[in-house]
């Protein structure tokens, strides 16, 4: 293939510097993220290699991958400072990105909640790549035992999409004895608003007119998470 000039391809770098004898010598940690990039996309343009066309998506999505993930394979193709990444790259990528995320998911699956940080490791790979907030419950047994997860509203969390009705209905069909709140904020960072300490106080002083108890409301983000009981808000 030829190649513009001052452009150099990764069979011409030096040997320690060629991602998959890295990956094979040093194990796929030593790797940067345009490097493991380079590897699933596996060929470069005539004007980048394929690490340089990974540090490319990483740079314009503030090396954010969630962003990557959430943008359709037709914007990617209409993007025209991506250019490189056509629709069979985007395809490559966004599926190892789904791989990674369902194996996240996969290993988290927890049948009893024992502490904030099991709701947090069974729901993370899922709803911490959503771009935007969703609020749902754990319904649970005696046992605090998992019965089933239910989606109550999509969209920025009010007062208005979260009425205890809507929760406790759900809660008293599948006879659940307590429930935990959960819901994501895109943004990553996992700071209560007040809105959500109104929700959550709500929510418990029905919860305790019912005899089905909130026991945590826990916010998802994309590193960690708030549990409003830690923080002392419930």
């Amino acid at each position: 293939m030829r190649k513009n000039a001052g452009h150099t391809g990764i069979r011409a770098l030096p040997e320690e510097e060629r991602p998959r004898e890295k990956m094979v010598r040093c194990g796929a940690q030593s790797l940067t993220n345009a490097e493991l990039i380079g590897i699933i996309i596996q060929n470069g343009s005539k004007e980048a290699t394929a690490v340089e066309l990974g540090r490319r998506v990483l740079n314009y999505f503030d090396q954010d991958l969630t962003s990557f993930f959430n943008t359709s394979i037709e914007e990617l193709q209409r993007n025209a400072a991506l250019k490189g990444i056509g629709t069979a790259k985007a395809c490559q990528l966004k599926a190892a990105l789904e791989l990674g995320r369902r194996l996240n998911f996969g290993r988290a699956k927890l049948n009893k909640i024992a502490c904030p940080g099991d709701v947090y490791d069974l729901l993370r790979g899922e709803m911490a790549w959503l771009p935007e907030e969703h609020f749902r419950v754990l319904l649970m047994d005696t046992k605090n035992r998992i019965i089933r997860t239910e989606e109550i509203s999509i969209g920025t969390v009010s007062a208005s999409l979260v009425h205890p009705r809507e929760v406790y209905v759900k809660a008293i069909r599948h006879q659940a004895s307590a429930i935990i709140a959960v819901h994501n904020h895109p943004s990553g960072e996992t700071t209560p608003s007040q809105e959500d300490v109104r929700i959550t106080r709500r929510l418990a002083e029905s919860g305790q007119l019912l005899g089905i108890p909130l026991l945590d409301h826990i916010i998802v983000g994309s590193e960690t998470y708030t549990s409003l009981k830690e923080q002392g808000l419930l």
